[in-house]
């Protein structure tokens, strides 16, 4: 059986180039693999597919809550590659999910596990209900060592968790940070000082 795969990780933890790399592999050995996206991500152009490092693809399918992707045609497709996987919808994430039942073909999935209040996107809670495989991506703390597993959203210098839950950015806006350094930053935790 095919599986759905969902690869997490925080803000430039390299997904993309991840997948990007995938996809340059599948290809290279002559196979047919589709580059998916949500249409509202246009940050690199409305069809780029596009890594930090500076690799890009073009998207073959572009995804609103309209679409239906178990009507397009996967005839001879080897896989199923998926950008930016937190903002589909759940009923995306489900035929997904049916294309590897019905079509037996795999389908990897890339995105943030969660926002930066610490909540799951729509997309990915789904994906971590229905996924074969969960794995992490992971980055380093941009302000230690430590493994990251948050993204902190900065304004004007600034952490912070006001504004919308989606808010299309990259380096400039959102850091990859621990939770120790995310509670430090958003003073969540109070100072060692003031519990003496």
């Amino acid at each position: 059986m095919a599986k759905l795969y969902f690869r997490h990780g925080t803000v430039g933890s390299a997904k993309t180039l991840n997948l990007l790399a995938v996809a340059h592999n599948y290809r290279s050995q002559g196979k047919r693999v589709i580059l998916v996206k949500p249409e509202m991500d246009t940050r690199f152009g409305k069809e780029q597919i596009k890594s930090r490092a500076g690799l890009e693809m073009s998207a073959d399918i572009l995804v609103n809550e309209e679409t239906n992707l178990l009507d397009l045609d996967l005839e001879n497709v080897s896989c199923v590659l998926v950008d930016e996987a937190q903002f589909l919808p759940a009923g995306i994430i489900e035929q997904l999910r049916q294309i590897t039942l019905l079509k037996h073909i795999p389908v990897i999935c890339y995105g943030l596990r969660t926002d930066f209040r610490s909540h799951l996107f729509e997309g990915s809670r789904r994906l971590m209900e229905l996924a074969d495989s969960i794995e992490e991506v992971k980055a380093t703390c941009h302000y230690c060592n430590r493994k990251s597993i948050m993204n902190l959203k900065h304004v004007n210098g600034n952490a912070t968790t006001e504004g919308p839950a989606v808010q299309l950015g990259a380096e400039e806006s959102y850091f990859p940070v621990c939770f120790s350094c995310y509670s430090a930053q958003l003073k969540l935790i109070p100072q060692v000082e003031a519990l003496v």
